[in-house]
């Protein structure tokens, strides 16, 4: 068998001793590694949110497609004035066959 030599045994009173380049190399990569991490997280928090803002926009647009040509959502000013338009052009044309047809019984009693 062999034997294990007593300076890599580990016990109560075992003494490590680090080079400080070697104690500032591991302290470095620690803060790296945090860095990293809370770089990663703010990153996919960010994505988070985008996405949901981004569903916001999809419903809106869906509800918008939807209602807005049923009138739901109201009307643009031009579309009110041509509908004011109209409606007064069919009180013409509804006085107009009112007058024609005046003037057809006019003509058939004749």
């Amino acid at each position: 068998m062999n034997k294990i030599p007593s300076e890599f045994k580990i016990t109560e009173g075992a003494k490590i001793t680090l080079d400080i380049k070697v104690l500032v190399g591991i302290i470095m990569g620690i803060v790296s590694i945090a860095g990293i991490w809370f770089t990663l997280t703010s990153h996919i928090s960010n994505l988070e949110l985008e996405m949901l803002r981004t569903q916001d926009q999809v419903d809106f647009n869906t509800e918008f497609r939807i209602k807005w040509p049923r009138g739901e959502m109201g009307s643009l000013p031009d579309d009110i004035k041509q509908d004011l338009k109209l409606k007064y052009l069919l009180e013409d044309v509804d006085l107009l066959k009112e007058i024609v047809k005046n003037l057809e019984i006019d003509n058939a009693k004749k």
